[in-house]
């Protein structure tokens, strides 16, 4: 459906469902059925049969979130351009950067890291996720040129090596995932010498709004030995400042919130469009939608409560963008100060229809 693999483990009920849909030559109710397929950690309601096949004509990707009912999550998608996660995945990507290899990305969800890839030349790019409805999403309105396939990591992947050194990313989701050991293995396997970065990792000794499974930083060191690990709080400081991320002892990362492992050869030294914390030039800019009539909103207590705290040090209570401003922004020209907004991320480059 939609160019995109289905292959759930586990769904079979689900599988002959969408294939009576196809067989009898209505590929629109076959979509529907996957998209109201959710993974196991959703505790969200249903969308009405209504809003789904709504959300099937859809012409933005905000539109789309809300009728697809992704609540929390949906917020996460349409404001991840701002949180200070995405931050430390651009500090991380530029740091340890894919290059010319090939990348697979898991639970890669609407495929924000994908487009990034893209906008700066990368086109051997894939993404792995068990719910169909955010790769719809990705195809649709964040980046339509990427191969992407449903399918779940924690089972067998459906996917043949590259046969050549390959990069593997996940950011923000393995800690969701059983079978840990099970997936950064594939992914060892997957990656044959290049690289294996994982993003966001939870820190079960400390406080804090965290779902899933969470581990200890020794837990999350012994699944990838060897590799260089990072505190997530300085891969946004980072992004922010434009230094260079310092790698962390043991010792030093107990009291982490999350952290970040790479296993794989030096990271290269980048410079200009490969720095994925700055814009790419020539990209029309947009003012942040966080952004309503100058003033700083939030989009729900559950965003401001697990981002806000960070966000704050890089986004303006108030913000006064002037004609000028904006059409250099619109028109991709990186002055000073809409290189400065960019960065504090003020202007956003985000999906044309977002």
């Amino acid at each position: 459906m939609a160019g995109i693999p289905w292959l759930r483990a586990n769904r079979d009920d689900l599988r002959r469902r969408a294939v009576r849909h196809i067989e009898g030559g209505d590929p629109d109710s076959a979509a529907l059925v996957l998209l109201a397929d959710a993974d196991d950690w959703w505790d969200g309601p249903a969308p009405s049969p209504g809003d789904l096949r709504a959300a099937l004509g859809a012409a933005t990707l905000r539109e789309a979130v809300t009728l697809l009912g992704m609540g929390r999550v949906g917020a996460y998608f349409l404001h991840r351009w701002s949180d200070p996660t995405w931050l430390a995945v651009l500090a991380l990507t530029t740091r340890h950067s894919p290059a010319r290899l090939p990348v697979l990305e898991l639970a890669c969800g609407a495929g924000h890291l994908l487009r990034e890839l893209r906008l700066r030349g990368h086109r051997d790019v894939t993404g792995i996720d068990v719910v169909f409805a955010k790769l719809w999403l990705a195809r649709r309105f964040v980046v339509p040129g990427a191969r992407l396939v449903c399918a779940d990591a924690t089972a067998p992947w459906p996917l043949r090596p590259p046969g050549r050194p390959a990069y593997v990313a996940c950011h923000d989701a393995l800690y969701f995932l059983p079978r840990k050991e099970e997936v950064v293995r594939r992914a060892l396997a997957y990656a044959g010498g290049g690289g294996v970065v994982l993003g966001h990792c939870h820190n079960s000794l400390v406080d804090g709004p965290v779902s899933g499974l969470p581990l200890d930083p020794p837990g999350w060191r012994a699944l990838l030995p060897g590799a260089l690990c990072y505190d997530d709080a300085e891969l946004t400081r980072s992004a922010l400042e434009g230094t260079p991320p310092r790698p962390r002892g043991a010792g030093e990362l107990s009291g982490c919130a999350a952290m970040a492992l790479v296993s794989g050869p030096p990271p290269p030294s980048v410079s200009g469009p490969l720095r994925y914390e700055r814009p790419v030039p020539g990209r029309a800019l947009r003012p942040n939608p966080l952004y309503h009539d100058g003033l700083l909103r939030w989009p729900g207590e559950r965003w401001r409560d697990e981002y806000g705290p960070a966000a704050r040090a890089y986004l303006p209570e108030r913000v006064d963008l002037g004609r000028a401003l904006l059409a250099d922004a619109r028109s991709g020209r990186l002055t000073p100060r809409v290189a400065e907004l960019a960065r504090r991320r003020v202007l956003l480059d985000l999906p044309e229809r977002w």
